[in-house]
């Protein structure tokens, strides 16, 4: 399995990975108490490991989650956003007269499916071509709205539709940014570490206070549904948590340019 590519699974797959993995490493830390007890018999632990290693990892675990959290909430209301700024533009067509104005309109749908398409592809090198694709229909509108800029007749109508096309190229941008930029793999990484450590721990003080297996795997449910919830929020696309509901408003923007 290449381990660089753990957080790029499926959030159903990732959960079960690493909930198998901290159930391991409690098993291990149960043996290896074992191991230990029998050449320390008289050594206890008094729960300030695990108190320590569980005080760490939930300080790490709110920081991780409100990062993750404050992510999706930026790339849905950009979104809203999007759909805001797309349907003024589109709306100012309508200031110019009929042979312009289905020019245009027929770019904004074309403009509109490309971002569609954009939000619906998985794969990042089929979505690249995707967004490549709706940066030079834009382009291609700027031009128009430019060029219609220096005809006296719609120089006040081209003054009230850059604005709306400047909103919308830069909203575009803003969004496209968001989408890439996720929770850093490193903190991720080091919340997986501490995740595996704390399972350990725990392994060890099952065996020193004679603690039942349930509660080893209770801890590893636990902690792999609250690393599997803010992967979620990391990439709000292959789980439960979705943009799919905010999309929506983008989607509907096919009416208004039939």
């Amino acid at each position: 399995m290449n381990f660089s590519k753990l957080f790029d699974l499926s959030p159903f797959a990732l959960v079960t990975i690493i909930f198998l993995l901290i159930c391991l490493f409690g098993l291990l830390g149960k043996y290896f108490r074992k191991k230990w007890r029998k050449k320390h018999p008289d050594i206890k632990l008094q729960g300030r490991v695990t108190a320590a290693a569980f005080g760490i990892l939930s300080l790490l675990m709110a920081f991780t989650f409100s990062v993750a959290m404050s992510k999706f909430e930026t790339q849905r209301r950009l979104i809203a956003q999007e759909a805001a700024h797309i349907t003024t533009a589109v709306l100012r067509c309508d200031v110019y007269p009929d042979s312009i104005r289905n020019l245009l309109r027929a770019d904004f749908k074309d403009y509109i499916e490309a971002r569609i398409a954009y939000y619906d592809e998985l794969n990042n090198n089929i979505a690249a071509q995707k967004l490549k694709s709706a940066s030079l229909i834009s382009k291609r509108i700027w031009d128009k709205i430019v060029l219609l800029m220096q005809d006296n007749q719609n120089a006040v109508r081209s003054a009230q539709m850059i604005p709306a096309i400047n909103n919308v190229i830069d909203v575009s941008i803003t969004r496209d940014g968001e989408k890439i930029s996720k929770v850093p793999m490193l903190v991720l990484w080091v919340l997986l570490i501490f995740m595996l450590i704390d399972g350990f721990v725990v392994g060890i003080e099952m065996f020193d206070k004679n603690k039942p297996l349930a509660v080893m795997v209770a801890n590893a449910i636990v902690m792999s549904l609250t690393l599997n919830l803010i992967i979620e929020l990391h990439q709000p696309r292959t789980g439960l948590i979705n943009l799919d509901a905010v999309e929506q408003k983008i989607v509907d923007l096919r009416e208004l340019v039939k």
